[in-house]
């Protein structure tokens, strides 16, 4: 009977790859030790900030969310209204007992009203979105200049670096 020199599995395809993977990580840790890679100051500070990023873009988010949520609601609200009023003037219009020029004059101010309230619809939702929006944006921008402010601070607390 022939004996074997060599440890039980050790050619097997999971042995292969977990030397390998070895490997790669002792190259990896060979790469960055040779990096000079300046100190963290204050990670606590930088956790800190990074809270704080996370808190307002959350927030941004939740804004943005109520502000479609407000428009799609008024949506909904102006297109109920709109075919209740396109079935009232439909019915007005079926009357048989009116003139043929009545009905055109009565059918050109039932337009002219329904594109007067559709620009005034749309300037009221155009101006919903605008306004959910400039807040979230508003909030994102006072955020960054605070972590700028904050990554400024960071830097002038390490002092120069050798």
């Amino acid at each position: 009977m022939a004996t074997e020199t060599s440890k039980p599995g050790a050619d097997t395809p999971f042995s292969q790859a977990i030397n390998q993977a070895k490997s790669a990580a002792e190259d990896f840790t060979k790469l960055f030790a040779d990096l000079k890679i300046p100190a963290v100051p204050d990670v606590e500070t930088l956790l800190s900030a990074h809270r704080r990023n996370l808190e307002t873009l959350s927030a941004a988010n939740r804004i943005a969310l109520e502000g479609a949520q407000a428009v799609a609601k008024r949506h909904f609200e102006i297109a109920q209204q709109t075919f209740g009023e396109l079935s009232d003037s439909l019915r007005s219009l079926a009357a048989p007992t009116e003139a043929p020029q009545a009905k055109a004059a009565k059918q050109t101010e039932l337009l002219k009203r329904a594109y007067e309230r559709a620009v005034s619809n749309s300037r009221e939702l155009s101006d919903l979105i605008q306004r959910s929006n400039s807040e979230a944006v508003e909030l994102l921008n006072k955020r960054f200049t605070e972590a700028l402010d904050e990554v400024k601070e960071l830097v002038e607390k390490a002092g120069p670096q050798k």
